[in-house]
């Protein structure tokens, strides 16, 4: 495994975000009690989906390329301001807490984005395409 990639700065048309569960498990005994044990203090498996509307060619490549860099050694994903679409949130709480996960979400301790799956590429006229890119966020061990 190397170093985060920089995903492209492309603006997103459209992001859907849901941040991750706390791991943990429910134990019931055959008389009914039940425990609840919860494994860790980090919430795992944040989605992410980024939706991009009628971009050139070569952005779609730049999209492309960096899928294939990432999986190619099995990096992880960061994104900046622009890539994640978080330019032009107010400071609200909302809006705070969808940076710090995408922030944090690519630190050395935390969450590590990868892609979900290969980019979506619809073509929908000469040189210009919708691309549709998700992403998980997974607890990587230090190596």
């Amino acid at each position: 495994m190397g170093n985060p990639i920089q995903f492209p700065n492309i603006k997103p048309s459209a992001r859907s975000f849901t941040p991750g569960k706390y791991p943990s498990t429910d134990f019931e005994s055959l008389d009914g009690t039940k425990t609840h044990i919860r494994f860790g203090n980090k919430a795992i498996n944040a989605q992410l989906s980024l939706s991009f509307s009628n971009i050139s060619d070569e952005e779609v490549h730049h999209i492309l390329s960096n899928y294939q860099s990432v999986n190619s050694d099995w990096d992880h994903v960061i994104f900046n301001r622009q890539s994640a679409g978080l330019q032009g949130i107010p400071g609200t709480p909302g809006g705070v807490l969808l940076e710090y996960w995408m922030q944090n979400g690519s630190n050395e301790a935390g969450l590590k984005w990868r892609y979900t799956g290969p980019p979506t590429v619809t073509s929908t006229f000469n040189g210009l395409s919708n691309v549709s890119c998700s992403f998980v966020a997974c607890l990587d061990a230090p190596i």
